[in-house]
Protein backbone atom coordinates (compact mmCIF):
# COMPACT_ATOMS: atom_id res chain seq x y z
CA UNK A 1 0.00 0.00 0.00
CA UNK A 2 0.98 3.45 -1.47
CA UNK A 3 1.43 6.18 1.70
CA UNK A 4 -0.70 8.35 -1.14
CA UNK A 5 -3.65 5.58 -0.99
CA UNK A 6 -4.27 6.39 2.91
CA UNK A 7 -6.90 9.01 3.39
CA UNK A 8 -6.24 12.77 4.82
CA UNK A 9 -7.43 14.59 7.26
CA UNK A 10 -8.31 17.27 5.86
CA UNK A 11 -10.74 16.75 3.35
CA UNK A 12 -14.44 15.62 4.77
CA UNK A 13 -17.50 16.63 4.40
CA UNK A 14 -20.13 17.12 7.11
CA UNK A 15 -24.33 16.02 6.08
CA UNK A 16 -27.28 17.71 8.15
CA UNK A 17 -30.77 16.60 6.84
CA UNK A 18 -29.22 15.97 3.46
CA UNK A 19 -27.31 19.04 3.36
CA UNK A 20 -23.93 19.22 3.16
CA UNK A 21 -22.22 22.45 5.70
CA UNK A 22 -18.37 22.79 5.12
CA UNK A 23 -16.36 23.21 8.49
CA UNK A 24 -13.02 24.03 9.40
CA UNK A 25 -12.69 21.49 11.69
CA UNK A 26 -14.61 18.55 13.91
CA UNK A 27 -13.11 17.28 16.68
CA UNK A 28 -14.59 14.22 19.67
CA UNK A 29 -15.36 11.32 17.40
CA UNK A 30 -14.49 8.47 19.96
CA UNK A 31 -15.67 5.48 21.49
CA UNK A 32 -14.57 4.28 25.13
CA UNK A 33 -15.37 1.68 27.36
CA UNK A 34 -15.73 2.78 30.71
CA UNK A 35 -14.27 0.47 33.90
CA UNK A 36 -15.61 -0.56 37.08
CA UNK A 37 -12.52 -1.38 39.96
CA UNK A 38 -14.09 -3.85 42.19
CA UNK A 39 -12.03 -5.42 45.49
CA UNK A 40 -12.23 -8.93 45.91
CA UNK A 41 -12.79 -9.89 49.44
CA UNK A 42 -9.24 -10.93 50.86
CA UNK A 43 -7.10 -10.14 48.31
CA UNK A 44 -4.96 -6.54 49.18
CA UNK A 45 -2.59 -6.75 46.24
CA UNK A 46 -4.78 -5.77 43.15
CA UNK A 47 -8.45 -4.65 41.77
CA UNK A 48 -10.63 -6.80 39.23
CA UNK A 49 -11.18 -4.14 36.54
CA UNK A 50 -14.39 -4.50 34.94
CA UNK A 51 -16.35 -3.31 31.95
CA UNK A 52 -19.59 -1.61 32.28
CA UNK A 53 -20.75 0.52 29.33
CA UNK A 54 -19.69 2.55 26.20
CA UNK A 55 -19.70 6.29 26.29
CA UNK A 56 -19.05 8.89 23.58
CA UNK A 57 -18.05 12.22 23.58
CA UNK A 58 -20.03 15.07 22.26
CA UNK A 59 -18.55 16.43 18.62
CA UNK A 60 -17.58 19.78 18.07
CA UNK A 61 -17.99 21.83 15.01
CA UNK A 62 -16.22 24.36 14.30
CA UNK A 63 -16.21 27.16 11.12
CA UNK A 64 -15.90 30.87 9.80
CA UNK A 65 -19.14 32.80 11.14
CA UNK A 66 -21.89 32.87 8.61
CA UNK A 67 -23.56 35.57 9.59
CA UNK A 68 -26.70 34.85 6.81
CA UNK A 69 -27.85 31.90 9.45
CA UNK A 70 -27.78 28.80 7.91
CA UNK A 71 -30.43 25.70 8.81
CA UNK A 72 -27.95 24.42 11.33
CA UNK A 73 -27.55 27.77 12.93
CA UNK A 74 -30.97 27.53 12.90
CA UNK A 75 -31.64 24.18 14.17
CA UNK A 76 -28.66 25.48 16.84
CA UNK A 77 -31.05 28.47 17.61
CA UNK A 78 -34.34 26.78 18.04
CA UNK A 79 -32.99 23.84 20.37
CA UNK A 80 -30.72 26.44 22.45
CA UNK A 81 -32.93 30.07 22.79
CA UNK A 82 -36.19 27.89 23.63
CA UNK A 83 -35.10 26.28 26.34
CA UNK A 84 -37.17 22.92 27.41
CA UNK A 85 -41.05 24.95 26.24
CA UNK A 86 -40.86 22.92 23.02
CA UNK A 87 -39.36 19.23 22.36
CA UNK A 88 -36.22 19.14 21.31
CA UNK A 89 -35.81 18.11 17.77
CA UNK A 90 -32.69 15.28 17.24
CA UNK A 91 -31.66 14.47 14.27
CA UNK A 92 -29.05 12.34 12.44
CA UNK A 93 -25.56 13.80 11.26
CA UNK A 94 -23.18 12.59 9.49
CA UNK A 95 -18.87 13.71 9.02
CA UNK A 96 -17.71 11.88 5.36
CA UNK A 97 -13.82 11.35 5.59
CA UNK A 98 -13.37 11.87 1.34
CA UNK A 99 -10.50 10.24 -0.42
CA UNK A 100 -8.31 11.87 -3.10
CA UNK A 101 -11.40 11.79 -5.97
CA UNK A 102 -13.67 12.92 -3.64
CA UNK A 103 -15.80 9.47 -2.79
CA UNK A 104 -16.46 9.04 0.95
CA UNK A 105 -13.98 6.62 2.39
CA UNK A 106 -15.29 6.53 6.07
CA UNK A 107 -18.57 8.14 7.16
CA UNK A 108 -19.31 8.45 10.96
CA UNK A 109 -23.30 8.87 11.55
CA UNK A 110 -24.29 10.21 14.87
CA UNK A 111 -27.48 8.92 15.34
CA UNK A 112 -30.91 11.69 17.78
CA UNK A 113 -27.73 14.17 17.59
CA UNK A 114 -28.89 17.79 19.00
CA UNK A 115 -26.82 20.49 19.85
CA UNK A 116 -26.04 21.50 23.41
CA UNK A 117 -24.06 24.33 22.91
CA UNK A 118 -23.20 27.47 20.25
CA UNK A 119 -20.30 30.03 20.98
CA UNK A 120 -18.25 32.01 18.70
CA UNK A 121 -14.45 32.75 18.85
CA UNK A 122 -13.03 36.03 21.13
CA UNK A 123 -13.29 39.65 19.54
CA UNK A 124 -9.39 40.63 19.74
CA UNK A 125 -9.23 44.47 18.20
CA UNK A 126 -5.44 44.22 18.34
CA UNK A 127 -5.81 41.07 16.04
CA UNK A 128 -7.09 39.96 12.45
CA UNK A 129 -8.57 36.65 12.67
CA UNK A 130 -11.15 35.50 11.04
CA UNK A 131 -13.91 35.08 13.39
CA UNK A 132 -14.97 31.57 13.97
CA UNK A 133 -17.89 29.79 15.44
CA UNK A 134 -18.28 26.53 17.40
CA UNK A 135 -21.08 24.19 17.96
CA UNK A 136 -21.29 20.90 20.50
CA UNK A 137 -23.43 17.58 19.50
CA UNK A 138 -24.40 15.26 21.97
CA UNK A 139 -25.97 12.29 20.43
CA UNK A 140 -27.33 8.97 21.19
CA UNK A 141 -24.47 6.63 19.80
CA UNK A 142 -22.59 6.62 16.48
CA UNK A 143 -21.57 4.25 13.41
CA UNK A 144 -18.68 3.59 11.63
CA UNK A 145 -19.49 2.77 7.99
CA UNK A 146 -15.77 2.55 5.98
CA UNK A 147 -16.07 2.40 2.47
CA UNK A 148 -14.97 -1.49 1.13
CA UNK A 149 -12.84 -0.21 -1.80
CA UNK A 150 -10.33 1.34 1.44
CA UNK A 151 -11.23 -1.63 3.56
CA UNK A 152 -9.75 -4.00 0.95
CA UNK A 153 -6.67 -2.65 0.77
CA UNK A 154 -5.79 -3.06 4.36
CA UNK A 155 -7.18 -7.02 3.94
Amino acid sequence: MESSDYPVGFYFELSFKGQDAAFKEVSGISKEMTMEEVTCGGENRFKYRLPTVSSTKNIVLKRALIPEGSPLIDWCSSSLDEGLANPIEAHDVSVNLLDADGQVSVMWTFFNAYPVKYSISDLKSQESEIVMESIELAYTYFEITPDTSIADLFA
